[in-house]
């Protein structure tokens, strides 16, 4: 069985306070980005996925999942995911799709891969600090939320390299497995929410930049009833053909509205900041 293992349902405690307290101050309002504050991602890195629900665009990044994120192209390339249902879809967690039976059980005839729950960081990994806990960073590789080991520790290590992995917010895409974990094969998810339990548990391959409004319309159920709703076509960007290929790009995390917007956003939350707290803008023509 390749299912999620950690669907938990998630509990919220409740409390009263017995005197008023003052009204927060009103969120502060993010200035809108220049032209130098975008990046086109490579077409061979996106996909796309059209739903009967609608449309949405998963950028992979194979700087954290190299083995995945080419799994996940081959299967594009090949057609293996078109009519594949969401078959298993929680509120507040996520939505299951790429098993050709529809129920968990299935896969591709390609072999299961390793997990790539971690990764190396080096100096050239191109990772975009957010916020550094001095024996941690968190940060951003293009569209996906990381946090490593802090680079401080990196002269220590034999491949001058630290240990990293990706944040499970809303939109990461991460391979499905069974109980053990070098057997992620051709199933994924889309998260719906924040659950951090995942991380360093299941490989994160990518994340939505375009189409979340339609993860969170997917239907939902565990299993999902009858009629589930389906992945229609999943191709890669690259493959559209020119006249049917829209226009994407993405805030770069490079930019000066991003570091911006980090700061704005870190001062807004304080304490209990986080970079599942970071929206990342796109545009989509």
């Amino acid at each position: 069985m390749r299912s999620v293992l950690l669907a938990g349902a998630l509990t919220l405690a409740a409390f009263s306070v017995s005197a008023a307290k003052p009204a927060p101050p009103p969120p502060s309002v993010a200035a809108p980005p220049g032209p130098g504050d975008w990046r086109t991602p490579d077409p061979n890195d996106v996909l796309v996925i059209d739903t009967n629900r609608g449309r949405i665009l998963v950028e992979l990044v194979p700087e954290v999942a190299p083995q995945f994120a080419a799994r996940a192209r081959e299967l594009a390339h090949e057609h293996f995911y078109d009519g594949q249902t969401f078959f298993r879809v929680i509120e507040d967690f996520m939505d299951q799709t790429g098993d050709p039976q529809n129920n968990g059980m299935g896969g591709s005839k390609l072999p299961d891969l390793p997990a790539e729950f971690t990764f190396r960081r080096g100096p050239s990994t191109p990772f975009v600090p957010a916020y550094d806990q001095s024996v941690a960073e968190i940060g951003f590789i293009k569209s996906l939320p990381v946090m490593s080991q802090s680079m401080m520790l990196a002269p220590m290590m034999r491949d001058g390299m630290v240990q990293a992995w990706a944040l499970y917010c809303p939109g990461v895409a991460g391979a499905a497995r069974s109980g053990d974990p070098n057997s992620a094969n051709s199933q994924f998810f889309l998260m719906r929410a924040v659950y951090p339990k995942l991380e360093k548990q299941y490989t994160a391959f990518g994340r939505v930049i375009a189409g979340q409004d339609v993860v969170l319309a997917i239907k939902t159920g565990e299993p999902v009833a009858d009629p589930q709703d389906r992945m229609e076509r999943v191709r890669l960007l690259a493959d559209l053909p020119p006249a049917d290929r829209p226009q994407v790009r993405v805030i770069d995390p490079n930019g000066p509205w991003f570091k911006a917007e980090i700061a704005r956003v870190r001062a807004q939350e304080g304490a209990a900041f986080s970079a599942c707290d970071v929206k990342i803008p796109s545009e989509v023509k």
